[in-house]
């Protein structure tokens, strides 16, 4: 997918070029939204306040002058900005004119969000004080207003770090000062606060709430027209005196219901008096059902159960930080979901910008909202700070359709309080903040009692107190996940106190992971690497226990020091290798809602000659009527040690089908090829129309000795060259399974032809498999375990021991020549230093120890020819010298029969 405008803003404009346009002019709230409303982003005139002088010295008269500029809405210290991080404090002047138009209204000034303490002043006059980092605010301007008349707007903004705030993950980037869109609007002189809209679909109505900012001082009525229907639908309500709401129904027959495949949105308009709100909203119902044929609870979309595939979206952009830099952005950030198959986010402890939260309305795609955490203790401010905008983000988005669930806290962060056990400081999670964790609960419960609602996302021996979702997260590598999800189904059952507080206990809530992966499975923290293969056996393992009603794999992009996103932070592509592995096959195919699992091993060492029962597990989530068969269409392909691929097998048996069937169809018996090499058994899972359903394939290291007809091989390891000298570095992986050398240098080989019929030969030539070799930062310097990269703690994205960055869209090349016996032969250019599922050798012989060694690393079949001379040479020698050089600084990688991608050993061919 290609950004339509802004994939990486920072380096497409200048800021200078930038600052002309206003950032982000579209309405922030298309959820709440009045037609008499003024964008004021763009240029601000700025200063930073380091000593706290500005309030003694009134700065907020804008009579002082201010020494910078900044682009608002974004966060100073973002590229965006324009502006370095400085201080703590700072202060953000501007020019404003109010339409005359507006006169006889009232006119509000809206920040979008501003972390944390705003102040704002109009001419010198203070209109108010705003504490809170997520959630928009409003100060009336009208008592000040000269309409027509240019006056100047003061905003100080005191982010000054405190422990109680809801900081969040800001270290990956601060959210300092405005970060969301401020705007003029007019309003009527009684005005609404909020419209919330909870559909009832089995009732065909939705119950609708208009609140007041204040109690009324009379009755007042309230219209709401909804659009949408095949005539617009008008009903009026009475906010009677002293009341401060009303809620009503209004019927909706035939309902168009909000769906994933099909997320139909219903515009409506409220008015009160003088004050006209548009709107929307969707008819849809969050619930809990069983998966059929089972007593599985699954979260459910409109009584229909949903297997959740989801993502954690930290939701940052490299230049913007918490601030997206535009409209479009925000829409290509939902459609990436949706293209690889997903049909959720979960948006990490931050409360979304809105328009991003409208497209996921639009296109159809599922929300779990965090509520941002503290990394203090739960003292009464933290407490106070929690209830307050846990309030504000459900009165803000409570009519956005994908939102499905709010989680209240994650992991137990800012829960924790530091107490004195045996002389020493632990920090417990103590019963009385699990009470009020409960009671958190049970506020959000009635505050929206349409939704989810999560107590506690947990982890690292923490549990649930009060929840509808039994969630847990979990990073392991692919190998453990068999024996992890078998406990969990033996301990997951009604009444469990298994993941629960001491006394809590399981109900009949659906059971999900909401955060899982490989890359804090390994030690030493994060670290780049392909994630595919251990996805690959999460999924595999997943599918095979349907008591788990769906997951959320960490993460949607990489983030400063999470770097096991599908994207790279710039959202630029990560290349999986999956299509060249099994035709047509994509991410997608591991999200199938239809799925054939081999089970957790995708790769294992057989004899040649050898049978083996490949075991099947079909998973069904779908309601989709397929027919009472699908095909199960298998090949079996295989690669020799001469890296020449055929086709050895191929096959089909038809399995049972009915939707939501969970089985296991009879195994596919498969005798291996009795020459060494790596075999591919490749699935396709059919209708009977040959349409694809779903594709998958497991892989078999063949361990054979027969040998080719008319084919002599004269093989050394990786490690067994005679020669190497390089410029950066050389070292060998796995006891020399695979060598490195990086910079400018060379290797070099000898073979021992004595023995060998060279003068028979019709053909010779020298096999090897190579690539590129960058000398990543965990090669030349220590990863600093211990830091809280939680909290932004920077490292460089290889530094961690276990990381080798998959393959992307950067390449990394090397020019290598081929020398034979001191005649050049070859130059070829090595185009990357690769590493994705295409690896299958160096993933699958990783040790079992939770420490990665260059996993998934492979390179290119290289093939030199050497001439009859040279094979003349030879017989005279009884051998031959093979380097490899760098023409550059690219560096070269050797792979043998055990690593990579070709089961090959750097070789020389006789063929006769």
């Amino acid at each position: 997918m290609k950004s339509l405008l802004f994939t990486c803003l920072g380096t497409l404009f200048s800021f200078f070029a930038f600052s002309q346009m206003i950032p982000l002019p579209e309405h922030p709230r298309p959820d709440f939204e009045r037609a008499d409303w003024k964008n004021l982003n763009g240029v601000w005139e700025f200063k930073f306040d380091a000593d706290d002088e500005g309030l003694t010295k009134s700065w907020s008269t804008g009579n002082t002058s201010f020494d910078k500029t900044i682009l608002v809405p974004f966060p100073w210290g973002s590229t965006l900005s324009g502006v370095k991080d400085e201080a703590d404090i700072a202060w953000y002047k501007r020019e404003i004119t109010v339409d005359p138009s507006w006169k006889g209204k009232k006119t509000f000034v809206t920040i979008g969000a501003s972390d944390w303490e705003t102040t704002v002043w109009l001419d010198g006059q203070k209109l108010g004080s705003h504490q809170g980092g997520y959630t928009p605010f409003s100060f009336d301007l009208t008592p000040y207003v000269n309409y027509g008349e240019a006056q100047k707007l003061v905003i100080r903004v005191d982010d000054i770090r405190r422990d109680f705030t809801l900081y969040g993950k800001q270290g990956y980037g601060n959210a300092r000062g405005l970060w969301q869109t401020v705007y003029l609007e007019a309003r009527g002189n009684n005005y609404l606060e909020a419209v919330h809209f909870t559909p009832d679909i089995d009732n065909n109505k939705v119950d609708v709430t208009a609140y007041l900012p204040d109690d009324a001082t009379e009755d007042i009525k309230v219209n709401v027209v909804i659009k949408g229907a095949p005539t617009p639908i008008s009903q009026d309500a009475t906010i009677t005196k002293g009341k401060n709401k009303v809620r009503f129904s209004i019927n909706i027959p035939n309902a168009h219901l909000w769906s994933l495949e099909d997320p139909f949105l219903y515009t409506a308009e409220a008015t009160l008096g003088d004050d006209k709100v548009s709107t929307y909203f969707g008819m849809r119902k969050i619930s809990v059902v069983n998966l059929p044929g089972t007593d599985y609870p699954y979260i459910a979309l409109n009584n229909n159960p949903i297997y959740v595939q989801l993502t954690l979206d930290q939701s940052y952009h490299p230049d913007g930080f918490y601030t997206f830099p535009s409209d479009q952005f925000m829409r290509e950030e939902i459609e990436r979901s949706k293209s690889i198959g997903l049909n959720g986010i979960r948006v990490h402890i931050k409360a979304e910008v809105p328009r991003k939260l409208y497209w996921a309305d639009k296109l159809g795609l599922l929300v779990m909202a965090d509520l941002p955490n503290s990394w203090g203790e739960p003292e009464e401010k933290m407490q106070a700070e929690a209830e307050y905008t846990l309030r504000e983000m459900i009165k803000r988005d409570y009519n956005h359709p994908a939102i499905f669930s709010w989680i209240v806290f994650n992991e137990t962060w800012g829960l924790r309080t530091a107490v004195e056990v045996d002389g020493k400081k632990e920090n417990k999670y103590l019963p009385r903040t699990q009470k009020w964790v409960a009671s958190m609960y049970y506020l959000t419960k009635s505050l929206d009692g349409s939704r989810l609602v999560e107590d506690n996302s947990i982890c690292c021996g923490a549990g649930h107190t009060e929840t509808d979702i039994n969630s847990w997260h979990s990073y392991l590598p692919g190998w453990e996940w068999e024996a992890f999800m078998a406990n969990l189904e033996k301990n997951t059952y009604p009444g469990s106190t298994y993941d629960f507080e001491d006394g809590f206990k399981q109900g009949n809530q659906p059971n999900i992971n909401s955060e899982c992966g490989n890359v804090w499975g390994y030690d030493g923290s994060t670290g780049d690497v392909d994630w595919t293969w251990d996805y690959h056996r999460m999924m595999n393992t997943f599918r095979k226990y349907p008591f788990m009603s769906g997951w959320l794999y960490t993460e949607h992009h990489d983030v400063i020091n999470e770097w096991n996103g599908y994207w790279r932070f710039d959202r630029t592509e990560k290349k999986t290798g999956l299509g060249e592995i099994v035709e047509g096959m994509t991410t997608n195919d591991f999200h199938s809602l239809v799925y054939l699992s081999t089970g957790n091993e995708i790769s294992k060492t057989v004899k040649g000659g050898a049978t083996v029962s490949v075991p099947l597990y079909l998973s069904s989530m779908s309601a989709q009527e397929m027919g009472s068969q699908l095909k199960i269409v298998y090949e079996l392909t295989h690669t020799n040690y001469l890296g020449e691929t055929s086709t050895f097998k191929q096959g089909s048996q038809l399995v049972d089908y009915k939707p939501y069937i969970q089985s296991t169809p009879a195994p596919i018996e498969v005798t291996m090829p009795s020459t060494a090499g790596l075999s591919i058994l490749k699935l396709r899972l059919e209708d009977m129309s040959g349409k694809v359903v779903h594709r998958n394939f497991t892989a078999f290291e063949v361990t054979g000795t027969d040998k080719l007809a008319k084919t002599e091989v004269i093989s050394v390891s990786p490690a067994s060259f005679t020669k190497a000298d390089w410029s950066k570095k050389q070292w060998n992986v796995l006891d020399g399974l695979k060598v490195n050398g990086a910079g400018k240098g060379s290797f070099e080989y000898t073979f021992d032809l004595s023995g060998t019929e060279t003068a028979k030969a019709k053909e010779a030539y020298f096999l090897v498999e190579i690539s590129a070799k960058e000398l990543f930062a965990k090669d030349k310097e220590k990863f600093e375990a211990g830091k809280d990269y939680m909290l932004g703690a920077r490292a460089e994205p290889s530094a961690n021991p276990n990381s080798y960055p998959m393959t992307d869209e950067t390449m990394f090349p090397s020019t290598v020549s081929i020398w034979v016996n001191g005649t050049k032969v070859q130059t070829t250019t090595l185009a990357d230093d690769p590493a994705d599922h295409k690896g299958i050798l160096s993933w699958h012989h990783q040790l079992q120890d939770k420490k990665l060694r260059e996993a998934g690393s492979y390179g290119y079949l290289t093939k030199v020819p050497v001439s009859k001379r040279m094979l003349k040479d030879a017989a005279k020698t009884g051998k031959i010298t093979v380097e490899i050089r760098t023409e550059g600084e690219g560096g070269v990688a050797v792979y043998g029969k055990s690593f990579g991608r070709w089961p090959v050993d750097p070789s020389i061919v006789l063929t006769y």
